[in-house]
Parts: structure tokens; C-alpha cells; sequence
């Protein structure tokens, strides 16, 4: 039996892509600081870093800032991502992380500073993070339609080609015409990166309209 742990669960997330954070590995290379140095070092020693933000509900594995010339630039050009999707379903992705991950996260972040106004001195160096599935909400399919499929390609081809696409690869799941949270939406960008873009970038005006983001301070982000 292999009792390299670090080794076998790199493994599992290099097969399996992403693994809740409820997995035993998962939860030891979230509390020992040693394991998950070593995982780091074995993934940095492949070109690879760790995924694990402390409001998603899964942990996965991402390029290296390094390394991703080597995977994504190819004849002189940058593809999109290295998964076969177009550049109109990678736009559909990001508008999708910014309809359900921002306000999630806004959600949580409201969440876990109302739990430690509530916690007592003898607790204050106990953490509860707000559970991604409960802050979780989707968004009505024929609502996301509407707004952009004249933008990406049009309604048709985001329903047969783009959405189905990005729910085989686990960003988003479609249950009753309504798009939720798939596995690795949450991961899908670097919140600390693209967070600010969005919020200050074009579709901040657009998302504050609809009233499901507000302002969200730059110090909110960075203590994320």
C-alpha cells in the first residue's frame, strides 16, 4: 500500500481535478502546516501550485505563473485555456464567476465578520468560515441568456455549445433551468487578481444595477 500521502494525493487531484474540502487528505492538508508544505513543494517542483481558498468548497491545481507560457503559448499566439474552450465560452466563464462568486463571497466575507463580533474573547482566535453551499445562489438560465447572448455568439449557441461545455468540465451545474456553482467555478481565477478588475472594470456597473454586487473595499479583498 503507498504511504507516500503527499504523493497520492497529488495524484487524486491530478485525476480527479478538484477534492472537497471534507476529503481526510484534503482536511490533514488544511490543518498540517508540514504536509502541506511538502505537497506544495513536490507540485512548485512540477510546475504546479496548489488551489485552496479558504471560502471554496473544493481545492484543486493550477500552473505556475512560470510555467504557463509553456502550456498556453503556442505558435506565437496565447490560447484561451488549455481545455478546448473558446474564447466565447472562457467570457462566459468569467461573467458566470463574477454573477456567483462575487456575491457569494461578499455573502461570506458579511458572514464570517458577524461571527466574530458574536464570539466571546476566550474564542477570538477561532475562524468559522461561512460554508460555500450555504452562500451559494444560482442564476435563472433564461435571465443569463437574455443579457448576453447577443454578446457571446448568441442564445442558441451558449445553450448548446458553451453552457453544456462548461458544466462537462465542473464550473457550473444545471439543475431546473437555473445555473449553480460547479466544483471549480470558485477556483477558476485568482480572486485576489480578478476581484478587483471586475468590481472597478465594466461589468461593476452592470452587476450594482441588478443589485446583486455592492462596493467592496480593496482592504475587504486583500484580507481575503
Amino acid at each position: 500500500m503507498n504511504q507516500d500521502h503527499a504523493a497520492r494525493l497529488i495524484a487524486r487531484l491530478l485525476a480527479l481535478r478538484y477534492l472537497p474540502r471534507e476529503d481526510k487528505e484534503v482536511r490533514r492538508l488544511l490543518v498540517d502546516a508540514g504536509f502541506r508544505d511538502e505537497v506544495e513543494q513536490r507540485l512548485a517542483a512540477s510546475g504546479l501550485r496548489l488551489l485552496a481558498h479558504p471560502f471554496s468548497a473544493h481545492v484543486g491545481i493550477a500552473l505556475t505563473r512560470e510555467c504557463e507560457s509553456a502550456v498556453f503559448e503556442q505558435n506565437d499566439t496565447w490560447q484561451s485555456s488549455n481545455l478546448g474552450l473558446p474564447k466565447d465560452a472562457v467570457a462566459l466563464l468569467v461573467i458566470l464567476w463574477a454573477l456567483i462568486i462575487l456575491p457569494k463571497r461578499e455573502r461570506q466575507l458579511s458572514g464570517e465578520a458577524a461571527q466574530k463580533e458574536e464570539q466571546g474573547e476566550m474564542f477570538e482566535t477561532v475562524k468559522l468560515t461561512p460554508l460555500a453551499h450555504e452562500a451559494s445562489r444560482g442564476i435563472a438560465e433564461n435571465l443569463l441568456l437574455e443579457d448576453y447572448g447577443k454578446l457571446l455568439g448568441g442564445k442558441a449557441r451558449l445553450q448548446q455549445f458553451a453552457l453544456p461545455q462548461l458544466s462537462r468540465l465542473g464550473f457550473i451545474e444545471r439543475k431546473n433551468k437555473v445555473i449553480h456553482e460547479g466544483p471549480l467555478l470558485d477556483l477558476a481565477f485568482d480572486y485576489a487578481e480578478m476581484a478587483p478588475r471586475i468590481l472597478n472594470g465594466a461589468l461593476s456597473d452592470l452587476l450594482k444595477q441588478r443589485g446583486i454586487l455592492r462596493d467592496v473595499t480593496l482592504e475587504e479583498l486583500h484580507n481575503v
